[in-house]
């Protein structure tokens, strides 16, 4: 028996990703095979229409429309995508080394969404160049700090830190009492955690 579809069909199981993605927040694996399969599919349908030129009949206007919903479906799947990975990197306060760490967001990610995040954290980390000393604009808005020191405990080893009163060395297991100022990129990155 052999399967028929309808012009759409593989966009419409692209938008069903991407709402599946939304709905149990997470980003599924880049779905490579289908997004080519859909631009094979345009290819095909603009060959249809370029035959047809000069020619107005009712299927001409359906190739039309399906190539339209088509190039939307891709451009919303991708959107869609782009948005994840820049809240991702702000999630963890601009680290892009610790998110292209983690082998199973890696595997998940096609080669372009790579080049994607450098090229989002290069121009993040260009602009917020020339004003690094007054702004930091990696810190997260969503919890303003409430005092100005904070007590964390050391999850994994970081090394020597500069800070303004001089520099730390934080060894996993230890606590210390320190300005959240000087901290709080290494809070998010994951290795403090505030006690």
């Amino acid at each position: 028996m052999t399967e028929t579809r309808q012009f759409g069909d593989l966009a419409t199981q692209l938008i069903l990703e991407s709402r599946r993605s939304t709905l149990t927040d997470t980003l599924l694996k880049y779905n490579d095979s289908l997004v080519r399969s859909i631009v094979r599919e345009q290819r095909d349908l603009e060959k249809l229409t370029d035959n047809g030129e000069g020619t107005v009949s009712p299927a001409m206007l359906i190739f039309q429309t399906t190539i339209v919903r088509n190039k939307r479906s891709l451009l919303a799947y991708h959107k869609h995508r782009m948005d994840r990975l820049r809240d991702m990197y702000w999630a963890v306060g601009g680290a892009l080394p610790h998110i292209l760490s983690n082998q199973d967001l890696r595997s998940k990610l096609s080669p372009h969404e790579v080049d994607f995040l450098r090229q989002y954290s290069a121009s993040v980390m260009e602009y917020r160049a020339g004003f690094s000393n007054e702004l930091d604009i990696t810190a997260s808005i969503t919890h303003p700090p409430k005092d100005l020191h904070v007590l964390v405990r050391v999850v994994r080893d970081c090394g020597v830190i500069q800070t303004e009163l001089g520099s730390i060395d934080f060894q996993k297991g230890q606590r210390f009492m320190v300005r959240r100022a000087d901290i709080e990129h290494l809070i998010v990155q994951g290795y403090l955690q505030e006690v």
